[in-house]
């Protein structure tokens, strides 16, 4: 007898909520890895679930759960964890984890690859534009039929900063978690003092403003404990720590609502270079200033993306030759259509 898919397992993890400790409620909550391409997305959501396994290339959209006993007899929490993978190339399947219905126990883990400076702006930016976008959508849909619950998560979020703080009027938070992760942080360790000032100061204004943690990390044992303990609050509800380090001399870990503007700065570029850039937010500003230093090396993300028909890893027989058939019958046709067209033109 075959065994059961994952899929097969999370549905039926599902179904038994009704008839598991004797109608006490099991706590689910969501968490979307999205970010940087080979930026070790999968190697952190491995060790948060203690799965000793090599990391596999993610070549679209992935998902698998962890469980966490409350107690004796407690039901356990169920964690949903989704992964994005393609860097920026599968924007649109960004929809698929964020429903209407889950919005209220999501959250979203964007792991920026700090070894490659000059990809991370583009990477970050068309990221969560399109999940902000999404997340909008769905928040303005649940407000149709429960405005309730989007109040209670304006105001879950909100609390992160407290009431008095003097940027509460210049950020536009996330209306669900988010935390920035910055990736192999031993290689960015030996970048020059001015670029790791460069790119330590955008993140964490890019994280205030949207009302982020962040947070660098590495192969290092002791980092991936942090990040492991930042991702089970996500997940299983585990305590907040309120630590913090802002030297950019060490690993980056900001809780969301602890740093202010006043603590970031300026952008790092001579004062009266800053209206020459013609800013229209400072958003925007950070941005120019940004990819003065480390200007993006390509907008085509699609190209690089390898193609899973033609993975040898994923290969079947009877389906691949199949394939062939129907390219060389599209090819066949292309060429038909052509010759069609170009005879109507001479006749013409």
């Amino acid at each position: 007898m075959p065994s059961e898919t994952l899929w097969e397992i999370a549905k039926a993890e599902v179904e038994k909520r009704g008839s598991e400790g004797d109608g006490l409620e099991i706590g689910e909550k969501s968490v979307f890895f999205i970010g940087s391409k080979n930026g070790g997305k999968t190697t952190i959501i491995l060790r948060c679930l203690d799965r000793d396994e090599p990391p596999k290339p993610t070549l679209a959209l992935e998902y698998t759960y962890g469980r966490r006993a409350k107690g004796h007899n407690i039901p356990k929490d169920i964690a949903h964890f989704w992964e994005l993978g393609g860097g920026t190339s599968l924007l649109d399947l960004i929809s698929i984890p964020i429903t209407s219905d889950n919005l209220r126990t999501f959250s979203i883990v964007l792991v920026l690859d700090l070894s490659k400076p000059n990809d991370l702006w583009p990477t970050m930016e068309n990221l969560l534009q399109a999940t902000k976008s999404h997340v909008d959508k769905m928040i303005m849909k649940l407000g149709k039929t429960n405005s309730k619950a989007v109040s209670e998560m304006r105001q879950k979020i909100w609390s992160n900063m407290q009431k008095d703080h003097p940027d509460r009027e210049l950020v536009d938070p996330f209306l669900i978690p988010l935390v920035i992760i910055g990736s192999k942080y031993d290689i960015f360790q030996d970048f020059d003092s001015e670029k790791r000032k460069v790119i330590c100061k955008t993140l964490r204004f890019v994280a205030h403003y949207y009302g982020a943690s962040l947070m660098f990390t590495s192969k290092s044992e002791a980092l991936l404990l942090k990040v492991r303990g930042v991702i089970n609050q996500l997940a299983f509800g585990i305590d907040k720590s309120k630590s913090i380090c802002v030297d950019q001399n060490k690993p980056l870990f900001i809780t969301a609502g602890l740093d202010s503007l006043s603590q970031i700065g300026s952008p790092p570029i001579p004062d009266n270079d800053i209206g020459k850039l013609h800013a229209h937010s400072p958003m925007d500003l950070w941005k120019k200033v940004y990819e003065r230093v480390f200007p993006p090396k390509s907008t085509n993300t699609l190209k690089h993306i390898k193609d899973p028909a033609r993975d040898p890893q994923y290969a079947e027989g009877e389906v691949d030759e199949m394939r062939i058939q129907k390219d060389q019958e599209l090819e066949q046709y292309k060429r038909s259509s052509s010759k069609s067209w170009k005879q109507i033109e001479l006749d013409s």
